[in-house]
């Protein structure tokens, strides 16, 4: 894979099963957060998937929009879009009320001296959000962060697991959560709260970041040790397959791949790939944000790209210097301080 072209595709590309889940859902779509690393593939992904199930619905894709190469191309494959700033009360009821909603604005990055925006974000506007929404079916995308670091000897955390977010990013998430469950309860709204831990694209994530390092001869921090990822594809399908699980009280999943991944080991695949020695720098702690998403696998299969895949589609990326985002994960960061 070598060009923006294919691997757009492939994130893309809809599975049968998703084709068949498209023919039961009723309804249009909107996506609320497009313009997001994620939103581009699902939004062309469900529009893919609609177009192939032969049914009649809308996929419509919110954003501010700050990239308008984003816009066209979303327009160009048949998504509506609609430029709005989610935090404007008016520009917010101005959209159109539809009966299926993905959820995926939110802040990250940057949260620490902007907390006041990271909360504005993760926890005001999705009660505005579910407000708004009330007589619609709501997938909202969270966080694994919400749970606490735990040991790599034991257990990953599964949905059941008590929830302890590290940091003010994390405790965000978790409000997000709290707030928009109390506006199902109350207004009978079906919701999905879905967990990601780490979506993969060769643009960005956990395993480019590693393999970057170890191309470029960096060391790579081990003190988070181990690490689950998801290949964004897979991401993308269960987010859209989940419209059909939403419930009140909500139901909650944790999203991403079965393995539980030593960072030195996966450093240690791409010194194969690349002829070179992995360099590291601290050893391994006792703990680690480890979550456990067999709930998922056992509603949607397993993921459909595996850990192999990623790494040796990531290794000819980086060796052909593909295109990357400049958007770290900071998934050494034990503290929340994103």
């Amino acid at each position: 894979m070598k060009t923006i072209e294919e691997l757009e595709d492939l994130l893309s590309k809809p599975s049968e099963m998703l084709i068949e889940d498209m023919k039961k859902l009723d309804g249009d779509l909107l996506i609320l957060g497009i313009g997001g690393k994620m939103g581009p593939t699902l939004g062309k992904m469900a529009k893919r998937a609609i177009d192939e199930a032969k049914v009649s619905k809308r996929v419509i894709g919110v954003s501010r929009f700050s990239d308008e190469r984003v816009r066209a191309d979303l327009e160009a494959s048949g998504i509506e879009t609609i430029r709005a700033d989610l935090l404007n009360e008016e520009e917010l009821k101005q959209l159109p009320k539809v009966k299926n909603i993905i959820f995926m604005a939110g802040k990250k990055f940057g949260t620490k001296d902007h907390e006041h925006f990271t909360w504005a974000m993760n926890t005001y506007l999705p009660g505005r959000v579910a407000e708004c929404f009330k007589h619609s079916r709501i997938v909202a995308f969270s966080s694994g962060n919400v749970y606490p670091l735990t040991s790599l000897k034991g257990e990953e955390c599964s949905e059941e697991f008590q929830v302890n977010p590290i940091g003010e990013y994390a405790q965000s998430c978790l409000g997000r959560e709290r707030i928009m469950t109390y506006f199902s309860q109350m207004n009978n709204t079906p919701l999905l709260l879905f967990r990601l831990n780490y979506a993969i694209d060769l643009r960005y994530g956990v395993v480019l970041e590693i393999a970057k390092k170890v191309y470029s001869g960096q060391e790579i921090d081990l003190k988070m040790g181990a690490v689950n990822v998801i290949w964004q594809g897979d991401a993308n399908e269960y987010a859209l397959r989940s419209l059909l699980h939403c419930s009140t009280p909500p139901k909650v999943l944790n999203i991403t791949g079965p393995e539980k991944i030593s960072v030195r080991w996966l450093a240690n695949e791409f010194g194969k790939r690349f002829n070179k020695e992995a360099r590291f720098t601290s050893e391994e702690e006792m703990t680690a944000l480890l979550n456990n998403a067999s709930q998922a696998h056992q509603l949607f299969g397993y993921p459909r790209v595996t850990l192999k895949d990623m790494i040796d589609w990531t290794a000819g990326w980086v060796s052909h210097e593909g295109s990357v985002y400049e958007k770290p994960t900071h998934f050494q960061e034990r503290q929340g301080a994103f």
